[in-house]
């Protein structure tokens, strides 16, 4: 089950990764500012966060693999529809099109991952599961910035589009319903008010999920506004899409060995060495000049997706697993919106201020992730 989830998850997140190196390419054909490049992000990104928790209610009813299957097929033809468009209005209805099949993804992917493991194992299989889809980031992205360096932007959505799309429905052709699936669309869930310690469980999810708003709102602006920092230090479009190969290949290996040092260290202790260190990156990124920046982003990738696999293992420790697949619907819409919104209000401080005040301002948020989620620190070292 984990290997199967781990390669949705691997199409998956190359088809939302590969926005970040096209989106150069994008503003030079249709002349877009700032602000508009971090509306067509924020547009891709919230219709990505925004039925997240009915994709989990649908799941839990219908089928968490079926579900899961059927909205990756989405992606990828909604990529299809965003490669035909010619005029930036038709892309952002596009960008929603495409959007709304990724809200199954997290979800139900982390659910059934969560319950088909024991809970020792729980945070190394979650972080497998997110290692898997940084490997779609780094694909994604690469595969995408060697397209449109030849054939251009809307060659690049179309061909990771159309892959997507068969390889989902092939899944979903052959697709064996998971005994998971089975026993949660079986299962009554009960109300919340009604499970025992509801509400010591609500309070520290709700820490968890404003600690991990925080950090997605950190990545997806910083990822949207990176590669116009790394033009300004001299790189071009093909060495901008090389390096975010690197930034998420480190952000694989991140999430994979932050996973595995959950287990070990503890949920917290991992979430205040990770943001740290990717504060600390954010502010070298602003002066560090030419290839000295590749150092630097490795570590910048590394830590900026390690935070991630502890904050997702901690969800998994506040929410009952007959509630899993909801719990990680709220968990990642609040996750995905911070993520969409962030661009849009980052690029109109850009516009309005520079980038440089962007990427300061992005260093503080991110250490603002450490006492959001001190207050269920006993809760998660009792968890851990």
């Amino acid at each position: 089950m984990l290997l199967t989830t781990s390669a949705i998850h691997v199409a998956n997140d190359a088809c939302f990764a590969l926005l970040y190196p096209l989106l150069p390419f994008i503003a030079a054909d249709l002349n877009l500012s700032y602000t508009e490049v971090g509306l067509l992000k924020a547009t891709f990104s919230g219709a990505a966060s925004a039925f997240q928790i009915p994709a989990g209610i649908v799941g839990a009813r219908y089928g968490e693999m079926l579900v899961l299957l059927l909205g990756n097929a989405w992606v990828g033809l909604g990529l299809l529809a965003m490669a035909a468009t010619g005029t930036f209005a038709l892309l952002l209805a596009a960008a929603i099109l495409a959007g709304i099949g990724g809200n199954a993804q997290h979800p139900l992917a982390a659910s059934i991952v969560s319950k088909s493991v024991p809970r020792s194992q729980m945070a190394m299989a979650l972080g497998t599961l997110n290692f898997a889809g940084d490997l779609g980031k780094l694909i994604g992205p690469f595969i995408a910035g060697l397209i449109a360096v030849q054939f251009g932007w809307r060659y690049a959505l179309g061909v990771v589009g159309l892959f997507t799309a068969i390889f989902s429905i092939s899944l979903l052709l052959r697709r064996r319903t998971p005994r998971v699936a089975q026993e949660a669309a079986a299962t009554p869930v009960p109300p919340a008010a009604e499970l025992p310690g509801a509400e010591r469980i609500e309070r520290g999810f709700r820490n968890v999920m404003l600690a991990g708003g925080l950090d997605s709102a950190t990545r997806g602006a910083a990822l949207t506004f990176l590669p116009f920092i790394l033009a300004e230090h001299g790189f071009n479009a093909a060495a901008i899409s090389a390096l975010f190969g690197v930034i998420f290949a480190a952000g694989a290996a991140g999430k994979f060995v932050c996973g595995w040092l959950t287990g070990r260290w503890g949920i917290l202790a991992v979430i205040v060495a990770t943001e740290m260190v990717t504060a600390g990156s954010l502010l070298a990124i602003i002066v560090v000049p030419g290839w000295a920046t590749v150092p630097l982003v490795i570590v910048f990738g590394f830590a900026l997706n390690g935070t991630s696999s502890a904050l997702s293992a901690g969800v998994s420790h506040f929410v009952p697993a007959s509630l899993r697949a909801r719990g990680y619907g709220t968990y990642f819409t609040a996750a995905l919106v911070s993520s969409a919104i962030a661009p849009l209000a980052y690029g109109a401080l850009g516009d309005a201020a520079g980038l440089a005040v962007v990427f300061v301002t992005m260093a503080a948020m991110t250490v603002a992730v450490i006492p959001a989620v001190l207050p269920a620190r006993a809760r998660l070292a009792e968890s851990g």
